[in-house]
């Protein structure tokens, strides 16, 4: 459970993201595929959207874009940044989200701090609340090797992943894969390579 973690640090934790999250030009090219992707086939979710930074970054491509996260404090900080976004309290395990009704679901390393067993759960999730054709496309700490690791992530405890493996699980909830990038760790980001999964449901 990473709600009382996260609430403790919301404030320092938004005003952390936000740089790091706006400087790196490849992250920028995955966001602005993603928005391609989905841009006119319907809304899209920001799930762990944290205080809405790239909520609001999805916004700004033109799609219909709200967020999701485990965390009310975060969901407060979001809310008084971006009033004109929807923001809402909520778990990526359940989502108050109809069938098929995403155009996309942006999971922006919101799933490094769920223990492997319960991580295909997540997936089926994405593919319940996705319509066909919708993507999906996550971030994540990136493993060595084909084994998942653990880390202290200084909030909580947090797991790195093979990016094959992400796409492993999304393969048996029914996602196709369409693209995957690495980058290297930059500036004041955890020394880890970065991976992104971009997958769609057919």
């Amino acid at each position: 459970m990473t709600v009382t973690p996260y609430d403790a640090v919301a404030v320092q934790y938004a005003e952390f993201v936000g740089p790091v999250w706006d400087g790196d030009p490849l992250d920028r090219a995955a966001w602005t595929a993603f928005a391609d992707y989905a841009r006119g086939r319907g809304p899209v979710a920001d799930l762990g959207c944290g205080p809405g930074h790239l909520t609001a970054h999805l916004r700004s491509l033109g799609l219909d874009a709200s967020g999701v996260d485990l965390s009310p404090a975060m969901v407060e900080l979001a809310r008084a940044a971006h009033p004109d976004l929807r923001f809402a309290v909520g778990s990526m395990a359940a989502l108050d989200i109809a069938d098929g009704s995403l155009a996309g679901i942006l999971s922006w390393y919101s799933v490094i701090h769920t223990p492997p067993a319960e991580l295909p759960g997540y997936f089926a999730e994405f593919a319940r609340t996705l319509a066909p054709g919708g993507v999906l496309l996550l971030g994540c700490f990136e493993a060595d090797g084909d084994v998942v690791t653990t880390f202290d992530h200084k909030v909580t405890l947090a797991y790195r992943w093979p990016v094959a493996e992400l796409a492993r699980l999304g393969a048996a909830a029914g996602l196709a894969e369409v693209g995957r990038m690495h980058r290297e760790h930059t500036g004041d980001e955890r020394p880890f390579r970065q991976g992104r999964l971009l997958l769609r449901k057919p």
